[in-house]
């Protein structure tokens, strides 16, 4: 292994390491919920294997125990996972170097945290795939493991709300997002994304609030003005 393979390594972990304390609640608290709901444990662990979306897994959990139709649940999922979109075409043009097979199974490991961590990293050096796939395997094998203790041991959790376990991911995305306030326009979209987010989970309600709410702020970035050239060279004539 060379030094710059280790470097960028240490680098992913070390990015990594809140994210994990943040997603292995979650991902314990979805297997606690889907065994609950009747799954079997192997049923729990093939939903986070193939699926790989927590909060996707739970909607789908919750109106599959309320008996809704299956077209119903598939929008559902469809309408809350449709920002990944979004996420691809934004990570995609980092992804140069990466073979077809391996731009495939980098789509597949983009989650809410690596999209986060994959921006944040082009800020500062070019995206490698030892960073990215350090990053994305070990999140995966997380969430997978803390289903499965979540099922297993699930029961004593009890009430996941009881203890914030719930609040967990929206702390951390809050804090992810303010890690691109340097950005052009960011307060902008942000404010904009947000507020056509909050109309839409009152008048629809969700999971379209999450959707309509993104492409909001995609639309503002695309019309928004750039900063001027002045206003960016920090002072430079």
């Amino acid at each position: 292994m060379t030094q710059s393979t280790r470097l960028e390594i240490r680098a992913a972990l070390r990015q990594l390491l809140p994210v994990m304390l943040a997603v292995m609640p979650f991902g314990m608290v979805y297997g606690a919920v889907a065994v609950a709901e009747g799954l079997t444990l192997w049923q729990a662990m093939g939903f986070s294997i193939a699926v790989y979306a927590g909060a996707s897994q739970l909607a789908a959990l919750q109106m599959i125990g309320v008996a809704a139709p299956i077209w119903s649940v598939l929008l559902t999922v469809v309408a809350l996972n449709f920002r990944h979109v979004l996420y691809s075409a934004s990570v995609g043009r980092h992804l140069t170097r990466f073979s077809p097979l391996e731009k495939a199974a980098a789509f597949f490991l983009l989650t809410d945290p690596m999209f986060g961590a994959a921006e944040a990293r082009v800020l500062q050096r070019p995206l490698t795939k030892t960073f990215y796939f350090a990053y994305g395997i070990l999140l995966y094998l997380v969430w997978i493991g803390s289903t499965l203790i979540g099922a297993v041991f699930g029961s004593m959790i009890g009430d996941s709300e009881k203890y914030g376990l719930d609040f967990v991911l929206p702390v951390y995305f809050l804090a992810l997002l303010m890690t691109f306030r340097g950005r052009s326009a960011f307060y902008l979209v942000a404010l904009s994304s947000a507020a056509v987010s909050l109309i839409v989970f009152a008048t629809l309600g969700p999971p379209w609030h999450v959707t309509i709410g993104g492409l909001a702020g995609v639309l503002v970035a695309a019309i928004a003005p750039p900063k001027r050239r002045a206003e960016m060279a920090d002072g430079d004539d």
